[in-house]
């Protein structure tokens, strides 16, 4: 059987509400220990994607009030999905091209396309022994580039 997305799944699937303050937003990624939140509509409908990332570059170094800021102001969007029964060097693949850390999973079952989660680098990670070799290259750049990207050298003083 091959593996895919929605075998690898991690955490479950998190949201807030567009008008949810950015305050209200980081306490629920720390409650609920997530790195990220779908933003909803007031019926429930995803429209973006609000990660932690989004939270340092768009409100902390601009010094922006975390109280009066809401969530729809700096979430990501559009929302890019993939379907569950997707492999994992598919959503590598959507990942390096869309240059994004974060795809909402969709149910591949329902007509709806209903949201039942989202997967990241770290998801891959965690079942690298389980990934075929046509997998692996994709998956290896995207852990690469999560690596890279995320990890800064240590100030040395000098």
């Amino acid at each position: 059987m091959t593996l895919t997305i929605g075998d690898i799944l991690g955490k479950k699937l998190e949201s807030i509400e567009e008008m949810s303050s950015v305050q209200k937003a980081a306490k629920k990624m720390k409650d609920r220990d997530v790195s990220s939140l779908v933003v909803v509509d007031v019926d429930g409908k995803p429209q973006g994607l609000l990660t932690e990332r989004d939270l340092v570059r768009k409100v902390c170094v601009n010094d922006v009030s975390t109280r009066t800021m809401t969530s729809k102001e700096i979430m990501s969007s559009p929302l890019i999905t993939i379907k569950s029964d997707s492999t994992p060097s598919a959503a590598a693949d959507m990942m390096l091209k869309n240059n994004v850390r974060h795809l909402l999973v969709v149910d591949d079952k329902s007509k709806s396309n209903k949201p039942i989660g989202i997967v990241t680098p770290l998801d891959f990670a965690r079942y690298q022994e389980y990934i075929t070799n046509e997998d692996k290259e994709a998956i290896e750049k995207v852990l690469e580039d999560y690596v890279s990207s995320s990890y800064t050298e240590p100030s040395t003083g000098l």
